[in-house]
């Protein structure tokens, strides 16, 4: 056998277990359920509900009865403002998150924290995800209306102002359908009971379905089995 004939079938032979190689890569990624991170305070925790009734967990479990393959993380933690996520970024990263569910500025807006402040910090966390190349969903949240409406104005304005800087997709409200409702919220008006956590993925699940699909699109990723 020439030199020639022999290098050709070994460079044939390692293309081969290449191609092999790269498909059975393709197929792993596939099969790899889409991995979104819930990176916020007492309302991701699950303050005042079993763990299992926290949003995420239950978000999770309306996902997969539609046939969607995710896995929705619990990066929230009690009494966290938007400073405190700051902290929290790389930490949760190290959990190789696809998507990046942002749900902070609740107790900044309890403690009257200056509005620009809090949009100062959500901005550097959005970055710190872009820099990661993470892909990122804003939530929002309202500030109680005994704050005066210039604060208020302030506060609920600065998640759009956000969306719109890093063109990210915004659910305006968390709270939607829940807040003041007594029969929905446990004892200090400001936490959703079980019930309330329902109404909650209720409501956000078109949202999330809606964006799922577009990430999945854009990484060329099924987001259902």
């Amino acid at each position: 056998m020439s030199l020639a004939k022999g290098y050709g079938r070994f460079a044939a032979a390692v293309n081969s277990l290449l191609v092999v190689l790269l498909c059975h890569a393709a197929a792993h990624a596939q099969n790899v359920p889409i991995k979104i991170a819930m990176l916020g305070d007492s309302l991701t925790a699950g303050y005042g509900v079993k763990p299992e009734q926290a949003i995420p967990v239950r978000l999770q479990a309306a996902l997969r009865k539609e046939g969607r393959d995710v896995t929705v993380l619990n990066h929230g933690v009690s009494g966290d403002t938007s400073a405190g996520g700051i902290d929290r970024v790389d930490w949760m990263l190290g959990d190789k998150p696809d998507i990046v569910m942002l749900e902070l500025g609740a107790n900044d807006a309890l403690r009257a924290i200056d509005p620009a402040t809090t949009e100062r910090n959500l901005d550097t966390i959005i970055a710190k995800l872009k820099d990661a190349k993470v892909s990122i969903w804003l939530i929002g949240m309202m500030a109680p209306r005994n704050l005066g409406p210039e604060y208020v104005a302030a506060f609920d304005g600065l998640y759009k102002k956000l969306a719109d800087k890093y063109q990210i997709p915004l659910y305006p409200f968390i709270l939607d359908g829940v807040a003041q409702d007594a029969t929905l919220n446990q004892g200090d008006g400001i936490h959703p009971n079980p019930d309330g956590v329902e109404v909650v993925v209720k409501h956000l699940l078109p949202f999330v379905t809606k964006n799922l699909d577009d990430y999945a699109a854009s990484v060329h990723r099924p987001s259902r089995p």
